[in-house]
């Protein structure tokens, strides 16, 4: 696997590091550091702004990202293993979303702050960014890492079911790991328009379709590292998943790949949970 790890001093970022150790075997790893000096980024508006010390300023900073790189190349296993390091003066989230589509990342690993929704939505988070943009799976660890025994897998539908499945198999998990393949179905409220059309025990009918749904994606992964069960649930996705997570060491959801303004519009599950869950969050593409 090429995973590209976006680094800076936070615990976030370093159990980011040791999380997807644990989790497989890793052949390539790009380390990526962005030096974000805000407005004093360009040399012209340090010189109108007689700013003293910009050269060995600048210095300072790309001295100490050097050092985050060797120090972190320390906590990687040192045998078989090509580690690419980068450290940029650049906006760390479009440093690392470029790198990432340059060299064919199969994995972006990320820390995250815990930063909440107004929060993000106004000042911006470089996890969030970076889960929302990217081309690539991407795994978010924010507070609790170690080794993974139970994965929570969420499946919305037929579409997302094949991606995360596909994963699973290309890129199996350094340990056997016990998998819950959970679908929640919506029940549709009584004020909701569409409940005016006669269907018929629709909440019944969902639920058999995503039972299917489940089955059919255990049965294909079920190997020797897998151990698989499913469940079939009633009722609000991100509040069931949530609870879910909070007993699973990691969760696996698919993404919908919403952008921008409808994305904060609308909604969605896999964004929601990000801010909701303790556990890290694997985002299959």
């Amino acid at each position: 696997m090429r995973a590209l790890i976006a680094l800076d001093w936070s615990e976030q970022a370093f159990a980011a590091v040791r999380e997807v150790s644990y989790l497989y075997d890793l052949q390539e790893v790009i380390l990526v550091h962005g030096i974000d000096l805000g407005m004093f980024q360009y040399p012209i508006v340090a010189e109108v702004s007689n700013m003293q010390g910009y050269d060995d300023f600048r210095t300072a900073m790309e001295k100490a990202g050097q050092q985050l790189l060797d120090h972190t190349s320390t906590m990687l296993p040192s045998d078989g293993l090509s580690i690419t390091r980068v450290c940029e003066f650049a906006k760390p989230a479009s440093l690392v979303l470029d790198k990432a589509r340059e060299t064919h990342a199969d994995l972006i690993v990320i820390g995250a702050r815990g930063r909440g929704r107004v929060g993000e939505f106004v000042l911006g988070s470089v996890s969030h960014r970076v889960a929302l943009h990217g081309d690539c799976t991407t795994l978010i660890v924010k507070e609790r890492e170690g080794p993974v025994k139970r994965v929570t897998v969420a499946i919305e539908g037929h579409e997302d079911g094949a991606r995360i499945k596909a994963w699973l198999l290309n890129h199996p998990f350094k340990n056997p790991v016990d998998l819950t393949i959970v679908s929640v179905v919506r029940q549709i409220p009584s004020t909701d328009p569409f409940s005016l059309f006669p269907l018929q025990d629709w909440t019944g009918i969902a639920v058999r379709s995503a039972e299917d749904l489940v089955k059919n994606v255990a049965a294909s992964v079920m190997n020797h590292r897998y151990t698989v069960g499913t469940q079939v649930t009633v009722g609000d996705p991100t509040d069931i998943l949530t609870e879910r997570a909070k007993s699973a060491d990691l969760l696996i959801i698919g993404s919908h790949g919403r952008k921008g303004l409808e994305r904060f519009l609308l909604g969605s599950i896999s964004h929601a949970l990000l801010h909701h869950v303790p556990c890290p969050v694997l985002i299959v593409r």
